[in-house]
């Protein structure tokens, strides 16, 4: 097992803020390169002449009729808002300013 799938294994599991076990990340690590190798051998196919599709059948879309209809209340709608200020829900900024950029 490459060790380099390992460390992959890791950082995710880092991310996703998992602890496993040694024998979980190389269980992990030798999946992730089996379907690394199956992407490999599929890459490989030719498939030339053969057209691209986005389903494998024909089926329709099954699509609703619109309808006009009342909208949830505003107070129904941001009964769970942890703050409010004028019918809006109040977030904290996550942008600079123009003065707090310079």
């Amino acid at each position: 097992m490459p060790a380099d799938f390992v460390r992959e294994v890791d950082y995710v599991a880092r991310l996703a803020r998992l602890f496993l076990e040694p024998e979980e990340k190389e269980h992990m690590a030798g999946q992730l390169s089996d379907i690394l190798e199956n992407a490999r051998r599929i890459q490989e196919l030719d498939t030339t002449g053969i057209e691209p599709t986005s389903h494998v059948t024909e089926l329709p879309a099954v699509l609703r009729e619109d309808r006009v209809r009342p909208s949830l209340p505003l107070e129904r709608a941001l009964q769970n808002a942890p703050r409010r200020k004028e019918g809006f829900v109040r977030v904290p900024r996550i942008t600079l300013s123009e003065e707090e950029q310079e």
